[in-house]
């Protein structure tokens, strides 16, 4: 009976084998890489130093566009200083040109040799600083005359517009008949011409003789 058991149970499983090792010995030389494990590990190389070379050339080339951004703003820098530096030179030292208009007292328009300096002292005119007047002598009608700076008439005419008060040493003053009367520019003198001391009364602190007040 106990034999018809036994021949009705299964055998015991076997348990299953764990994975082994292989461990190559000592003095068995390597297996060589075939041809397409050598020509992947060259390709690899390859790869790899190209990579490397990009990277490389690309900071290059970063570092040469922040050189150049760095030389474009320094010059663009220097450049628009020297540019406001000129422009403001040359606002300052900008010449001015004015037509001066030879009056009388009453500001009457008369003629431009009239108020000639050369002219006045030869008929022993005197300058007076008060009034801004060359005052002529009494025998020859003791009138009075001065500039009028960028007023517009003609002879017989009151003078329309402008002022009896020189401008600046920059600025340019001449007759309508071409006399000058006043040269403008830095280290220039207002008298110029046969004007004389004309025209340097007021923004040039001078006589202001012939020139107005």
């Amino acid at each position: 009976m106990t034999d018809e058991n036994n021949q009705g149970e299964r055998p015991p499983e076997e348990p299953a084998k764990r994975g082994s090792m292989r461990f190559q010995e000592e003095g068995t030389q390597a297996r060589q890489p075939s041809v397409a494990e050598q020509r992947a590990r060259r390709q690899a190389v390859a790869d790899l130093e190209r990579e490397e070379a990009e990277a490389a050339e690309a900071d290059r080339v970063a570092s040469g566009k922040a050189a150049t951004k760095r030389k474009i703003l320094i010059g663009s820098g220097v450049t628009v200083g020297l540019v406001g530096l000129i422009a403001t030179f040359y606002t300052v030292a900008k010449t001015n040109d004015v037509t001066a208009v030879c009056t009388d007292s009453g500001g009457t328009v008369v003629a431009d040799q009239t108020c000639d300096e050369n002219t006045l002292r030869s008929q022993g005119a005197q300058y007076n600083s008060s009034t801004g007047f060359w005052v002529l002598p009494l025998f020859l009608g003791g009138g009075q005359y001065r500039y009028n700076y960028g007023g517009s008439g003609n002879v017989g005419q009151r003078v329309s517009g402008g002022s009896f008060d020189a401008p600046s040493s920059r600025t340019n003053v001449s007759t309508k008949s071409g006399t000058s009367v006043q040269r403008g520019g830095f280290g220039i003198s207002g008298k110029s011409g046969t004007s004389g001391k004309s025209g340097t009364s007021g923004g040039t602190g001078g006589t202001g003789k012939s020139g107005g007040s």
